[in-house]
């Protein structure tokens, strides 16, 4: 993409008001008021993490319009995409932060959020770069603590690798109402749960044959 390209959607971004970024008031006092001064509204919040160009988030406002969507991610040309869709589509229900996602404790209050979808992320394999990996430990504790009790996490990935690195992981975490598959597109029950959202990777590693793999489960707080 030219720069020129990428200064207009900044542009764009800066002046969209479904975008919460750097420079915009919100973002600086937007943590716990999300329903009440970004959405205006009491609804469940869901956040798709490394949104990307937004596919979930938009996919999923679409199949849920009385349920709140933030779709998050540092690069500002990315969300762009997913922001223009939401508006020239009227969705309501929609936003976009931009921030790095090891930072989105500063912007959502503990237990403020229903639901995390993580989809398709880098799977960062060298061992080095374990700690960036969406589904690490440190990752999994930010989760845990914004998402209110019972609230899912679902991550899906092409990346075999990534995916057996997450249920060794999970093998750690008292967790429950685990489900998950090592080819998603065989498993009619839990496929109607993604309403044929299909990102523009998965696109791409489906007709290279790649399998999909999935999970989805709650923290077991071990509440009540």
């Amino acid at each position: 993409m030219g720069r020129r390209n990428k200064l207009e959607r900044f542009k764009q971004n800066e002046e969209n008001p479904n975008v919460v970024q750097p420079g915009k008031p919100l973002y600086d006092t937007i943590k716990g008021k999300w329903r009440e001064e970004f959405f205006k509204n009491d609804r469940d919040i869901v956040l798709e993490l490394a949104c990307g160009r937004g596919e979930y988030t938009v996919g999923l406002a679409q199949a849920y319009p009385d349920r709140n969507f933030v779709g998050v991610d540092i690069k500002g040309d990315r969300i762009w995409k997913g922001s223009q869709f939401a508006t020239q589509n009227g969705l309501q229900n929609v936003g976009f932060l931009r921030t790095f996602i090891q930072n989105i404790e500063q912007y959502f209050a503990p237990g403020e959020v229903n639901e995390i979808w993580v989809v398709h992320p880098d799977p960062r394999p060298k061992d080095s770069d374990e700690r960036r990996r969406l589904t690490n430990a440190r990752f999994l504790t930010m989760y845990k603590n914004l998402l209110m009790p019972d609230g899912w996490l679902h991550f899906k990935t092409d990346n075999a690798g990534l995916f057996e690195y997450t249920l060794e992981v999970l093998k750690d975490w008292k967790i429950k109402d685990f489900e998950f598959t090592r080819d998603l597109y065989k498993e009619e029950k839990l496929l109607a749960q993604h309403h044929d959202i299909k990102t523009r990777y998965e696109l791409k590693f489906v007709a290279e044959g790649h399998k999909i793999h999935y999970l989805k489960f709650r923290f077991d707080r071990g509440e009540g």
